[in-house]
Formats: C-alpha cells, structure tokens, sequence
C-alpha cells in the first residue's frame, strides 16, 4: 500500500466531524481556513461559527464595517488575517461577482490567500489535484522521507512544495489533503506522536533513525523585541474614559486602546508623574494610582509587551470621553479586554 492510500485509510476511519468538512461551499472552506491559520481548532471553532451566524454569505462580509469583524475576531490574534478577510470579501464581490475563484492561480490572487489557502480551497471546493503543505504536513512529510531541510528556507520550502506533489493522490485530492493535515494534527503530533500505533511506522525514516523529536528543522530568525507599555486610563466622574484607535502598519492596527505611552523601561509613580507632566494635551490629573504592580507580560509571536494600566481620576469633564459601560463594544487587544473586565471603581 502506498504512502497516499495509508493516509487516506487512516483518515476514513479516524477522521474528526467538524462543520467545514461537509461542505464544498469555497466560502465556508475559506473562513475555516483564514481562522485556522496559527490557531488551534478548538479555539478557532467558535469563532467559525459565530462568523457564520453573522454573516451568512461573503455579501454580508462584504457589506459590514470593519470594527463589526475586529470586534467578532477579537482574542484570535493576528489581526491582520481580519482585515484581509474583510478586504478580500469586497474584492470577491466587487471583482469576482461575488463568485470565488474556482483555480489555484484565481484563489491566489486574493489578498492574504497564500499558497496554501489556494491549495487548500482549490482541491477542497473544486477537486483541483494541488498539494498542501501546511505545518502538519510539513512534520508528517519531513519525518517519514527523513528531510532535514529546514522548512522555512527558500530551498526546503520549493522541496517540500515538490515531495508533496510527488506523493499525493490525485485521485480523491479533496479527501487526501485533508487527511494528511489531520495525521500531522493528530497522529504524528508534533509532541508525543502516536509512533507504536502509527499506520507509517514501517518506512518511517525518522522512526528508523531515532530523529522523530528533532524532524522538521526550522531556522530560527525569530529575535524577540521587548517593549514597554504604558496605559493611561482617565475616568471623570460621570465615569466616562478616553479610548483612542491604533493607526499605522504596527500591531492591533485599527483596533481601540486607552492612551499609551511607550517608555524604553519600566516605570515607576514618580516617573510616570514626570512624564504626564510633560504632556499638555492631557487632561488635568487629581489622582494617579497603578491597576497592577508589576506589568503584565503579554507575550507574541516577535515582542513580548511589559504593560501597566495606570488609573488616572481627574477633575476635568472628558468631553471627548467614552461611558465606561460602552467600551467594551470597542473592538480591542485581548490584553485590555482583559483589563476591562477586571477592573472596578
């Protein structure tokens, strides 16, 4: 039995039942994707559903404001992948009548739609024989053939894009694809793979060569970037505060904070006093106090973000300002929906 017919023996009996594997619907097929994309199924499922019940087709996508689907994806992360989605549901309305692409090359061509999103909706939607590669796939592929290429440079990419073509069953491309990304999901996991009981085992290079733990190789280029973050969170008395959007190419982009200061390190009452006395375009404080001691370290992908929520009552009426009881209607980075919930007057 081949290497393809394992995987597809495997995955018809071991196969999870989830919403977006009874459809052909390209659109249903593409927003399980975008979501799914660096997060977790049992995260993103929710969500998936919540999308769906809001905007049934890529017409009501398209149709919607962009802080409604920033407001839907909040605590997913990589808010980038929203307003992609966003953006490419105007596109396919606007560009495409509404009607996906039914090629890999058209899928392509749709903004934040990857290799191998393309692939992905291409063999699902429409039977086209293109392989995925994904990070499961990348694991499962690197391990049996004993690659040790890493995965994420230039030549490990085009040879693992390649391998994968060369393996794949044309034949039930859609059932295929999906079945080796659910292998490497659950069968040759990246920790603890099932190894004794797997359906490969027997031409398994890694296996073989005892190079399972350290089979796929990625580079690492990742530098981690500390940053400071300063929250100044002004309440008057009628309870209104201030929230501002986020603007520029940087993180959280378009998404709603309290002001911010960033500093170079952390800093202490005195100092945080210093430079609020330096800023006239503040409100006048009466009071300054610090929601958490110790700043709340929230860590992603390429920064980890030192944070405090400084609590500043002033005197002064925000006439600019927000009721407190509306702010969570804002869209915002979890970090300060966290904060919103927990904080009390």
């Amino acid at each position: 039995m081949s290497f393809s017919e394992k995987i597809l023996d495997w995955y018809h009996i071991n196969k999870r039942e989830l919403p977006w594997r009874s459809t052909r619907d390209p659109y249903k097929i593409w927003l399980s994707e975008i979501i799914l994309q660096q997060t977790r199924v049992v995260q993103g499922m929710p969500y998936y559903h919540r999308f769906l019940e809001a905007f049934p087709s890529v017409h009501d996508l398209a149709d919607a404001s962009e802080e409604k689907v920033l407001k839907l994806w909040q605590g997913l992360g990589y808010y980038s992948r929203a307003r992609n989605l966003h953006a490419t549901a105007k596109m396919i309305v606007e560009d495409f009548n509404g009607e996906f692409p039914t090629t890999y090359e058209g899928l392509k061509s749709l903004k934040g739609v990857g290799d191998y999103t393309a692939s992905a909706i291409a063999s699902i939607c429409f039977d086209v024989p293109e392989p995925v590669v994904d990070g499961n796939v990348y694991r499962v592929l690197a391990r049996y053939f004993g690659v040790e290429l890493p995965i994420n440079s230039t030549e490990g990419t085009k040879y693992f894009k390649e391998l994968a073509r060369e393996v794949m069953e044309t034949k039930n491309v859609r059932d295929y694809n999906q079945g080796i990304m659910e292998f490497g999901a659950i069968q040759c996991a990246p920790k603890k793979p099932y190894c004794l009981l797997c359906p490969l085992q027997d031409g398994c290079v890694a296996l073989k060569e005892n190079k399972v733990d350290v089979l796929p190789v990625k580079l690492n280029k990742t530098k981690i970037k500390e940053r400071h973050f300063n929250y100044l969170v002004f309440l008057d008395e009628q309870e209104n505060t201030l929230m501002e959007q986020r603007k520029g190419r940087g993180i959280w982009q378009n998404l709603y904070q309290f002001p911010l200061l960033e500093s170079e390190k952390e800093l202490q009452t005195d100092e945080m006093e210093g430079e609020l006395t330096c800023k006239t375009d503040f409100p006048n404080t009466e009071s300054l106090s610090l929601f958490n001691t110790e700043p709340i370290i929230h860590k992603l992908s390429h920064q980890h973000l030192y944070t405090k929520f400084w609590i500043l009552k002033t005197d002064d009426v925000l006439e600019e300002g927000t009721p407190w009881k509306k702010i969570m209607a804002y869209p915002v980075p979890v970090l300060i929906a966290d904060f919103i919930k927990k904080f009390k007057f």
